[in-house]
Order: structure tokens, then sequence, then C-alpha cells
């Protein structure tokens, strides 16, 4: 079975999720060179509304497991303004102030770790527009300094943006096409000025960079608009999209919009500077105009499940990819460490996205040849020998099993560093490692175009025809009681599918891809 430390670390990187059983053995004491990170999302509510619901985003400057993770709002500069209330895990101390603690070990990484201690703001009776005050939050883990940090709470007029309806589309890589962008104004104020923020799939490619719209190369991220929506108005236009040459066929591509008020935007962008997210650059194309208003007021929505729509792009044709194994050859006298560097590069045509579902695009399995010893191990491999499954990075195993990254575009390779110590020269000491080992999973990719370049080997003292002629030629941990461990693996990352796409809406990072 899995050890509880693997699990952490798969929990790390977001495939086992975001917390693990309190019963789990105690971690390590926490290196003081990781320093966490907080951060609390400036909330803009209308007034009259149901409020809404924001919560903080935790992160570590290198993967941690947190203690005995505590929160303190206080949040008695908005009495008066607005009402906060939590979970049940929270106490109070006082009539404007929660005290927050875990049950849970908490693990965190770079990306951030969202949903923690959730706020409901919700307006009180006599809250008007404008009205604004500052929620005080401290943060305390074992082993780590206390953080502090300030949000803003500000109260708008209310107002009912609603998304268009979703649009399916169908489409051959490399082809143009448009979608319909349409908002309503779906309650009784009139709308002052709106903000769409798309998360858009890579392949989904801007036809044109408008002046009032911004872009990261050819992916589109916002777009501004300064009209007036009077009330049950509804206001469209036409985005043209051009489908990525390099997109994989047959298959999907998708996209979120989400329409926000002027207020709204500027809450958002403020988590987006904190995390040192680019809106991107204004286009140079002219004005994408629904209407043209100069009017400009603080707004909040008062429905936000009506916000969002989605499309769906069905790609058709033929369109794939030719995963490639890289081997390594290294030399070296007995006693000598090595870096044997292998991997995989994507042959193409199809650049291959498995992030919206947080899959590796491929898995290696891969032997350490005779006569030497792992002594540096990614931290992305596990040891998988039999039942003996050791946790990521542990050196002195014959055996590995590693994970690549979600995407890997058309062209590009990605590697894996291993440290070879050389124990005894065995001329052409060969170790063999294969891409795309089978899993129960949404992991690996066997669709390939060439499976007979799937296999490489990692070659020690080369002589003569450079290893083909004698020395190991490996197992391959890839049949028999291995195999368990890759569909023990493969069942976390097949409910990682749904649940890591839920976690990356909810960091809400998916704009920065």
């Amino acid at each position: 079975m899995l050890t509880r430390s693997t699990r952490r670390w798969l929990a790390g990187l977001g495939v086992a999720g975001a917390f693990v059983a309190a019963s789990a053995a105690p971690a390590a004491a926490a290196d003081s060179q990781i320093k966490l990170s907080w951060y609390f999302d400036d909330t803009t509510i209308g007034a009259g509304s149901d409020g809404k619901v924001e919560y903080g985003i935790i992160s570590a400057s290198a993967p941690a497991v947190l203690h005995d993770l505590t929160v303190r709002y206080d949040f008695s500069d908005l009495a008066g303004k607005a009402d906060v209330t939590t979970s049940d895990e929270c106490t109070k101390p006082s009539d404007h102030e929660l005290l927050c603690v875990s049950r849970y070990e908490v693990s965190v990484d770079e990306w951030g770790l969202a949903g923690i201690f959730p706020l409901q703001f919700t307006p009180t009776a006599g809250a008007k527009e404008g009205d604004s005050g500052k929620l005080k939050t401290t943060v305390s883990a074992d082993g780590f300094d206390a953080l502090s940090h300030e949000a803003s709470v500000r109260i708008g007029e209310g107002v009912d943006l609603a998304a268009g309806p979703a649009v399916k589309k169908s489409v051959a890589p490399g082809k143009s096409f448009t979608a319909p962008l349409t908002v309503t104004n779906a309650g009784g104020t009139t709308v002052k000025g709106t903000t769409v923020v798309f998360h858009n799939d890579y392949g989904l490619n801007a036809g044109k960079h408008f002046s009032n719209c911004t872009y990261v190369g050819d992916r589109l991220l916002t777009c501004q608009f300064k009209n007036e929506i009077p009330a049950g108005a509804s206001f469209s236009t036409t985005l043209p999209y051009v489908l990525g040459a390099d997109t994989y066929a047959p298959g999907s591509k998708y996209g979120e919009l989400q329409w926000m008020t002027p207020a709204e935007f500027e809450d958002y962008q403020a988590y987006l500077d904190h995390r040192g997210v680019t809106i991107g650059e204004p286009g140079t194309d002219g004005e994408l105009s629904l209407r043209d208003s100069g009017t400009k007021g603080v707004q909040a929505d008062t429905k936000l499940d009506n916000n969002w729509t989605s499309l769906d792009v069905e790609v058709t044709g033929k369109n794939g990819a030719d995963l490639e194994a890289l081997g390594a050859s290294v030399k070296g006298k007995a006693g000598d460490k090595v870096k044997a560097t292998v991997g995989v590069r994507n042959n193409g045509p199809a650049t291959l996205d498995r992030s919206r579902g947080d899959s590796p695009v491929t898995l290696l399995g891969l032997d350490v040849p005779k006569g030497t010893t792992a002594v540096g191990v990614p931290d992305t491999c596990v040891p998988a020998n039999g039942d003996d499954w050791g946790e990521p990075g542990t050196p002195g195993r014959p055996h590995y099993i590693c994970w690549f990254d979600t995407f890997l575009k058309a062209a590009d390779k990605a590697t894996l560093d291993f440290t070879l110590r050389i124990d005894k020269v065995i001329p052409n000491s060969t170790g063999l490692m294969k891409i795309n080992v089978p899993c129960a999973c949404d992991a690996g990719f066997l669709n390939d175009l060439k499976p007979a370049n799937d296999t490489a080997k990692i070659v020690v003292n080369a002589t003569g025809d450079g290893g083909q002629g004698g020395g190991d030629g490996g197992t391959l941990p890839i049949t028999g009681s291995a195999t368990g461990l890759i569909a023990g693996l493969g069942a976390l990352l097949l409910a990682a599918g749904f649940g890591g796409y839920v976690v990356a809406r909810r960091r809400k990072t998916r704009f920065v891809a």
C-alpha cells in the first residue's frame, strides 16, 4: 500500500485531495527555509443581497504539511455594515471575532490551497453603497511564523448580471470560428460597466486583439465595457477565434467566461497582483463594443450563479502526437557519480494538454542499470519494487515510476535527472525505460502515433555498439505486483480528474496557465 508520507506528497500535488487525515504520521519539524503566504480576497457585496462566500488561500515556498493550522478573523471594522459567519469548525471568542482551527493536517505547496475556513459576508439591513471596512486575519501553524493580512470589504449597489447560453462548436485544427458573447441585466438596477474574464484551454486562440481586451500572446484573458445596461436588457457581440493548428484531434477544447462588475474585477485583479499574475496587454485591432458609455459606479452582483457560461468545441479530424522516450548514455569509473538525464519529447504534430483534468501527460517506468545506485532521484518519481513502494525521491531502489507535467507542447521535451553512483564498472550496463506506461486512470498517453519509440535505455560505459551487444536488459516495473502500484495511484489520479478541476477553479489560477 502507499505510505502515509506518499499520500501527503500526492496531496501536495493536488492529486489525493486537499486534506490528509489527522491520524497520519507526524511530519518532520518545519524547515525554517519554507515560508508561508496567506491571502484573503477583497470583497464587494451588493446592498440588500444575500451576500457572498469568500475564503483565504494559503501557499508555501516549498511543499509542506501544516499542523494545527489556525486562522483568527477580526471583523470589528465591519460592524453595522456586514455580518460575518462561518462553519462549525470555528468558535466565536467575541461578537466580531472568529477563531478557526483545522482538525486535519493540511498539505500546501507553491500553487496554494483555497477554501480554508470560508466566510459568508451578508450586508446588514442598514448597509448602503459605499460602506467599507477591513477584515483582519492572523494565520499560524506549528513551526511557522504567524502571518497577518487585511482584506477590504465594501458594499456596492446590487445588480444581477447573467451570462448568455452555453455555446457548442465543431471545428478542425487551424480553422477559424466565432462565438457569441452575451450579457443580460437580470435585475432591476441599471448596470454601469462590465468586465468579462475568460478561462480558455490552450489552443482557443484569439482571432483579433481588441483594444478593450487583454491578451497574453494569442490567449484572450479579459474584456472591459463602459456601457450602461438597463434593467432587463441583453447585449451581445461576436468573438473571433482560431483553433490552434497543433490542437489534438479528435478531441475537445473548453472555455468558461465570467461576467463581473468593475468593482468585482478590481477585487479579482488585486488577487492576481498578489500572485504576480498579469492580465495581459491590450490589443491593437480596434474596440470590441457592446455599447458605448462612460458611466461607472461601485456595484456588486447579487446572484453569482448565473454569471458563468461556457464554450464547448468539438475538435474534428485527425491530428495526433508521437511521444518519444529519451534515454541517456553516461561514463565513469567506480565510485563516480554521474547524471543521467532521461525524458520524453513530443514530436507532434499535436500539443498534449491535460491540465484541465490535472492529469500527467505520460508515466515513465525505469530500471536502474546494474552496477549502479540511484543516489539522486527526482521528487516526481516513486520507487516501485514488488509490494515495496517507497517515498517519492527515495534513492537506492532498482525500479521507479515517474510523472511528467500536464502539458507538453509539440516539439518540446520534458526531462528528469537521475544521479547514478557507479559501484562496479560493467561495460554496456543497461537499464530500460518506457513511457506511456499503462495506468487504470486518466494518466499516460496510450494513443501514440509511434509506439516503437516509447522505449529507450540508460547505458553506463557503452562500448562498441553503444550497449546493444550486452549488459543488463532490465525488467521494467510494469507487470506483476508493480501494476498494483500503477492501478492504486491511478485510482487517485482518476478521482482527481474532476476533483483537481474543482480545486483549480477554487484556487482561481486557471486564468494563469
